[in-house]
């Protein structure tokens, strides 16, 4: 069992290498490429669509862990349509559709046939109903975030490395089945392989194929290990940057009063990189350690309850906003 698993790594980080090898060289061939644009951190084109070969070890490890294709086949039907998004133009309508209907297939499946525990919980059409809206809208939300997030080399990598670890970690330490932990791993490995493509300097990105899975995947698998609500905020919090990040960037925007459909990119990850000049491998990092720090202390005092745990995350979040604040003021004087 321990030899087969660690093949199934070895051959997820082949794959994820070799998808982003391909990608390079062929793509602008296929018309996978990314033209920098006044909202882009690069200024040459790129390819994108890297991904893929994340893609094809998430269906390569669900298949030989015996996954029901009921759970993982509409993620992969996701995942394509996102690589047809790196190809051609999909409307913001479109994407949204496709995503809120497989969020709302696979959380139903989840149920019926894998017993989600936290779902599980709920009783009564109406809760049941509620509980699979409040999930539908974290799955497809966290799926866009991890999108919008990757804008600068390395980020969704590194991001997807150390969240997919902390929650194959968890679910190791809390004993759950084998089955979650060695699919976490996969996906570790996945990214690893096609990090070295990706940072320092990007020859592929990984597109929408990747970074639209990661967050798929890993809402749903913060989801199925959670078993009650102070579970499911602590796993959460294992993307914890990215949520913050968004958050205040939000925040910033509604109070300019912009149309939030708008392009941008005033993220912080962006000022930093744009701006201030930053190495892109520098801050990608630094988001690492923000990530392990918060997501390892959150994971530690789960036992301490529900009020512990937002308070912690409150705190951290505020400290993160007003980090964000002093970087926006100091970018504001200097224009």
């Amino acid at each position: 069992m321990i030899i087969q698993v660690w093949f199934l790594l070895a051959a997820s980080l082949f794959i994820g290498a070799g998808g982003a090898l391909l990608v390079s060289r062929y793509g602008p061939q296929i018309g996978l490429v990314d033209n920098p644009t006044d909202r882009s951190s690069h200024l040459q084109p790129v390819a994108k669509g890297g991904g893929v070969g994340i893609l094809c070890s998430f269906i390569a490890a669900a298949a030989v862990l015996q996954i029901s294709p009921a759970l993982w086949g509409p993620i992969v039907a996701l995942s394509v349509v996102s690589l047809l998004g790196d190809r051609y133009d999909l409307s913001v309508r479109n994407r949204l559709v496709v995503q809120f209907g497989i969020a709302c297939f696979v959380l139903i499946v989840g149920v019926l046939i894998q017993g989600m525990s936290l779902l599980g919980t709920y009783s009564g059409i109406f809760p049941v109903a509620f509980g699979i809206t409040f999930f539908m809208v974290f799955m497809v939300g966290t799926a866009n975030y991890y999108n919008f997030m990757d804008g600068i080399n390395g980020i969704a990598a590194i991001t997807g490395i150390a969240a997919f670890g902390l929650l194959a970690w968890y679910a190791f330490d809390r004993g759950h089945s084998p089955v979650p932990v060695v699919l976490c791993l996969c996906l570790v490995f996945a990214c690893i392989g096609f990090l070295p493509f990706n940072m320092p300097k990007a020859r592929v990105f990984m597109g929408d194929v990747g970074s639209i899975l990661l967050g798929f995947v890993f809402a749903g698998m913060v989801i199925a290990l959670s078993e009650n609500m102070t579970e499911f905020i602590a796993l959460a919090a294992c993307l914890f940057p990215f949520y913050a990040d968004e958050l205040t960037t939000t925040i910033v925007r509604v109070r300019d009063g912009e149309r939030l459909s708008q392009p941008h990119r005033r993220h912080l990850y962006q000022l930093l990189a744009n701006e201030m000049g930053i190495d892109h491998w520098k801050i990608s990092i630094g988001y690492c350690v923000i990530q392990i720090i918060v997501g390892c202390s959150v994971l530690a005092m789960i036992r301490h309850g529900f009020w512990t745990i937002a308070s912690v995350l409150i705190f951290y979040f505020m400290v993160f906003l007003i980090m964000s604040i002093r970087v926006r003021k100091y970018v504001g004087s200097r224009q």
